[in-house]
């Protein structure tokens, strides 16, 4: 599954105005450790699709939404419901730590 990418102008839209939870992977091209991650993250966005949106952000290409939210390394991962910031999370997880992190954290999309 493609998963959708978001950038500084859709992401008020996409993901602030989402009606249900939305995890946002914070990524760039020339880091090693998001790229590992990117495969496992596609994966759990297709076994949570219609619990939870799943979308990518390419934090070199859209300075401004990074800054926004603090973050300061890469990969990051944020989860947001009804437009409120729920938890963030820098560093690269496994399938499994996502999986189990997303539904601590929104249990209505596990």
């Amino acid at each position: 599954m493609a998963l959708a990418e978001v950038t500084d102008d859709t992401f008020e839209a996409e993901v602030l105005g989402a009606t249900g939870p939305v995890v946002v992977d914070l990524w760039a091209e020339w880091c090693g450790s998001c790229k590992q991650m990117m495969p496992a993250f596609e994966q759990l966005a297709g076994e949570l699709e219609g619990k939870a949106k799943l979308v990518k952000f390419n934090a070199d290409e859209n300075p401004m939404t990074p800054g926004r939210f603090g973050v300061r390394g890469l990969p990051t991962l944020l989860i947001f419901d009804k437009g409120q910031l729920l938890s963030m999370k820098t560093g690269a997880m496994t399938k499994a730590k996502l999986a189990e992190w997303i539904a601590q954290t929104a249990p209505g999309a596990a």
